[in-house]
Protein backbone atom coordinates (compact mmCIF):
# COMPACT_ATOMS: atom_id res chain seq x y z
CA UNK A 1 0.00 0.00 0.00
CA UNK A 2 1.63 3.25 -0.67
CA UNK A 3 2.64 5.77 2.01
CA UNK A 4 1.81 9.81 1.42
CA UNK A 5 4.19 11.99 3.13
CA UNK A 6 2.10 14.61 4.49
CA UNK A 7 4.79 16.62 4.89
CA UNK A 8 8.84 16.77 5.74
CA UNK A 9 10.50 16.55 8.87
CA UNK A 10 12.57 19.20 9.69
CA UNK A 11 16.24 18.19 10.43
CA UNK A 12 18.81 19.97 12.31
CA UNK A 13 21.80 20.69 10.63
CA UNK A 14 25.81 20.84 11.08
CA UNK A 15 27.80 23.88 9.90
CA UNK A 16 28.15 27.47 10.56
CA UNK A 17 24.88 28.89 9.65
CA UNK A 18 21.80 27.48 9.65
CA UNK A 19 20.28 25.35 6.64
CA UNK A 20 17.27 23.90 6.60
CA UNK A 21 16.90 20.41 5.90
CA UNK A 22 13.18 18.73 5.42
CA UNK A 23 13.68 15.11 5.10
CA UNK A 24 10.56 13.76 2.89
CA UNK A 25 12.11 10.01 3.11
CA UNK A 26 14.24 8.83 5.45
CA UNK A 27 14.84 7.47 8.77
CA UNK A 28 13.18 10.32 10.82
CA UNK A 29 10.21 11.39 8.70
CA UNK A 30 9.06 7.83 7.04
CA UNK A 31 11.69 5.34 9.04
CA UNK A 32 13.14 4.35 5.47
CA UNK A 33 16.66 2.93 6.40
CA UNK A 34 17.57 2.08 2.62
CA UNK A 35 17.22 5.88 1.18
CA UNK A 36 16.80 8.93 2.46
CA UNK A 37 14.99 12.32 0.06
CA UNK A 38 15.56 15.60 1.59
CA UNK A 39 15.34 19.21 0.57
CA UNK A 40 18.25 21.47 1.66
CA UNK A 41 18.61 25.14 1.51
CA UNK A 42 21.48 26.70 2.66
CA UNK A 43 22.13 30.79 2.86
CA UNK A 44 25.22 32.44 1.53
CA UNK A 45 28.26 31.54 3.01
CA UNK A 46 27.23 28.44 4.83
CA UNK A 47 29.92 25.40 5.31
CA UNK A 48 29.47 22.31 7.42
CA UNK A 49 32.57 19.99 8.09
CA UNK A 50 33.97 18.02 6.28
CA UNK A 51 32.61 14.01 6.45
CA UNK A 52 33.75 10.59 5.03
CA UNK A 53 30.24 9.39 4.82
CA UNK A 54 29.49 5.36 4.41
CA UNK A 55 26.51 6.14 1.85
CA UNK A 56 26.39 7.57 -1.56
CA UNK A 57 25.10 10.78 -2.14
CA UNK A 58 23.21 12.12 -5.36
CA UNK A 59 22.49 15.97 -5.28
CA UNK A 60 20.53 18.20 -7.67
CA UNK A 61 20.58 21.91 -7.27
CA UNK A 62 17.59 23.50 -7.61
CA UNK A 63 18.92 26.99 -7.13
CA UNK A 64 21.94 29.36 -6.56
CA UNK A 65 25.17 27.27 -6.34
CA UNK A 66 26.57 24.45 -4.02
CA UNK A 67 30.35 24.07 -3.23
CA UNK A 68 31.61 20.36 -3.43
CA UNK A 69 35.08 20.26 -1.96
CA UNK A 70 37.11 17.19 -2.35
CA UNK A 71 40.61 16.48 -1.20
CA UNK A 72 42.22 16.54 -4.23
CA UNK A 73 39.62 19.56 -6.16
CA UNK A 74 36.88 22.36 -5.88
CA UNK A 75 33.57 21.76 -7.70
CA UNK A 76 30.87 24.34 -7.82
CA UNK A 77 27.65 22.54 -8.83
CA UNK A 78 25.29 25.66 -10.69
CA UNK A 79 21.48 25.01 -10.97
CA UNK A 80 20.26 22.17 -12.91
CA UNK A 81 23.57 20.46 -12.39
CA UNK A 82 23.65 17.38 -10.52
CA UNK A 83 26.78 15.69 -8.66
CA UNK A 84 27.34 11.89 -7.03
CA UNK A 85 29.07 11.83 -4.04
CA UNK A 86 30.28 7.98 -3.56
CA UNK A 87 30.37 6.20 0.01
CA UNK A 88 33.61 6.54 1.50
CA UNK A 89 34.76 9.57 0.03
CA UNK A 90 36.00 12.46 2.18
CA UNK A 91 33.49 15.79 1.06
CA UNK A 92 32.80 19.08 2.14
CA UNK A 93 29.66 20.97 1.33
CA UNK A 94 28.78 24.99 0.99
CA UNK A 95 27.03 27.52 -0.42
CA UNK A 96 29.25 30.86 -0.68
CA UNK A 97 27.54 32.25 -3.50
CA UNK A 98 25.39 35.62 -2.95
CA UNK A 99 22.28 33.44 -3.04
CA UNK A 100 22.85 30.14 -1.23
CA UNK A 101 21.96 26.63 -2.75
CA UNK A 102 18.74 25.07 -2.97
CA UNK A 103 18.86 21.39 -3.82
CA UNK A 104 17.51 17.86 -3.32
CA UNK A 105 19.56 15.34 -1.71
CA UNK A 106 19.03 11.58 -2.15
CA UNK A 107 21.46 9.59 0.02
CA UNK A 108 21.66 5.28 -0.31
CA UNK A 109 21.26 4.01 2.27
CA UNK A 110 19.46 6.92 4.42
CA UNK A 111 21.42 9.60 6.47
CA UNK A 112 22.25 8.69 9.90
CA UNK A 113 24.34 11.07 12.18
CA UNK A 114 26.20 7.66 12.83
CA UNK A 115 27.00 7.02 9.26
CA UNK A 116 28.35 10.53 8.33
CA UNK A 117 31.77 10.70 10.13
CA UNK A 118 32.00 14.39 10.10
CA UNK A 119 35.18 16.05 10.97
CA UNK A 120 35.91 16.92 14.60
CA UNK A 121 37.58 19.98 13.41
CA UNK A 122 35.35 20.79 10.50
CA UNK A 123 37.95 20.99 7.72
Amino acid sequence: MPIRIEKPAIIESAGNKPKVIEEYFGRVNSKTAAVSVARMRSPSGWTEPGQTPEFDEYTVVLRGTLQVRTRNEVIEVEAGQAILARAGEWIQYGSPGPEGAEYFAVCLPAFSPGTVHRDSTGD
